[in-house]
């Protein structure tokens, strides 16, 4: 297929879906995956958790674009967008036509190729000024054989900067490429995996590639002070929450009781309203007073114009 690339100049998103775009779009993956489950590769978009587990490996203020493979709906671009990558800086690959269309839409700025991400040399062509920063790959490898990973890994490592990452994620819990191809293959690598994103359904994991020779991954700790602030700042969350829900639960309680009284004074009302009636109809006596009451309300009525 030949790469398509298109840019949208619409107006951006802030990255929040409504309950009923997360709908469509589990709809339409899942539509996607019926129609061709070797290319889709699942029957629902990666979770919030999993994408910015992702993004977390990826140096938004490293140089050169960020290549995304298989980007469908688009919840990784949010979670790299999120992280502080430049729009202008993403390339999606994504092979569904549809999803190219829902993608230029969401994400202005951000330049959308259509073609084949496992012929990524030949689809992306001419089309990048300087070598990726990373590779983030949601494409399901695992449908695929192993030259056909080992292809895909060599052809990024090739258009990646030295210290550029390949980061892919999986469902299961080993790597996705077999790491023994490392000692016999033509491309030698590293493999460094996440832990375990439990929050996903299902659980995943995240694993990222480097050339054998490259620089190790290194995680910046966040600073003692901002660990503990955040831990503050969290069970203040949870104190806030249970006594949303205490409050929420206490107004419910007294709201209930409210009903039930006025219900049950209503009944009881009508009950002895009914009760009285048939007392005064049946007994002969009252009868000719309850006529004559009548006949005063009819006389009381306004003339009708």
């Amino acid at each position: 297929m030949r790469s398509q690339v298109k840019r949208s100049n619409s107006q951006g998103r802030d990255g929040k879906a409504s309950l009923e775009e997360r709908f469509a779009d589990e709809a339409r993956f899942f539509k996607a995956w019926v129609e061709n489950p070797r290319i889709t590769g699942a029957v629902s978009p990666s979770g919030r958790f999993l994408a910015r587990m992702m993004a977390r490996y990826v140096d938004p203020l490293s140089s050169g674009p960020i290549i995304e493979l298989g980007p469908g709906t688009g919840p990784v671009t949010v979670a790299l967008l999120k992280r502080g990558v430049a729009p202008e800086r993403l390339v999606l690959v994504e092979f569904d036509a549809y999803f190219c269309k829902l993608l230029a839409r969401r994400f202005p700025g951000c330049k959308i190729v259509q073609g084949d991400a496992y012929n990524l040399a030949k689809t992306l062509d001419g089309l990048l000024e300087e070598p990726a920063a990373a590779i983030v790959s949601s494409l399901p490898l695992l449908t695929r054989p192993d030259a056909d990973r080992i292809e895909l890994l060599a052809q990024s490592f090739a258009m990646m900067q030295p210290q550029g990452r390949f980061i892919q994620f999986t469902y299961g819990m080993v790597s996705p490429i077999p790491r023994r191809l490392h000692a016999n293959g033509s491309v030698p690598f590293e493999a460094e995996p996440s832990p375990p994103v439990w929050l996903n359904l299902p659980p995943a994991r995240v694993w990222v590639y480097r050339p054998t020779g490259s620089p190790a991954l290194t995680r910046k700790e966040p600073p003692a002070l901002i660990v503990k602030f955040r831990a503050q700042t969290e069970k203040m969350r949870g104190e806030i929450r249970e006594t949303r829900d205490r409050v929420e639960e206490g107004f419910r309680e007294t709201r209930d009781k409210v009903e039930i009284g006025i219900r049950e004074r209503t009944q009881r009302a009508r009950r002895q309203f009914e009760l009285q009636r048939l007392r005064m109809s049946n007994d002969p006596a009252l009868r000719p007073a309850i006529a004559l009451l009548r006949k005063i309300g009819e006389h009381k009525k306004p003339p009708r114009d």
